[in-house]
């Protein structure tokens, strides 16, 4: 159960703080969903407008490519333990192609990379000056 209010589009017309980013997820995902996650934020508009501009900042076309981005952003939901993220971040995943085969793979990864960074931080091996920038 949330903690806060989840706006529906009838009290979002009522700040057209939140009408307006309302309106620029819908347009940027080019889909008429606006998720809970935006709801939620809406009840401090800077806050929302901020993470939306961030987010929207971010997650835009660069040099890594839109499911990378995603894959990296399931990565790290899965680590901070946030279900809500891996959910809506996998499912991005999926609509930018991401399949069964591809998900179990990025998973299997996840799962190694937990455990052997348990191990080093466990036995606190110190790092390889090679892999240190600037060490020679």
């Amino acid at each position: 159960m949330a903690t806060v209010q989840l706006w529906t589009d009838v009290e979002a017309e009522a700040d057209p703080r939140v009408q307006a980013i309302f309106a620029d997820i819908r347009a940027t995902r080019g889909s008429d969903f606006v998720n809970n996650f935006w709801r939620g934020l809406a009840n401090d508009p800077a806050l929302l407008e901020r993470t939306w501009t961030s987010l929207k900042t971010v997650m835009a076309p660069g040099a890594l490519d839109p499911l990378t981005k995603e894959l990296v952003y399931m990565a790290v939901s899965i680590v901070n333990g946030c279900p809500y993220c891996i959910h809506s971040h996998t499912a991005a995943a999926r609509a930018k192609g991401l399949t069964a085969e591809q998900h179990g793979e990025f998973l299997a990864v996840v799962g190694t990379a937990n455990q052997t960074n348990a191990l080093v931080n466990g036995l606190q091996i110190p790092v390889d000056s090679v892999f240190k920038v600037g060490d020679t």
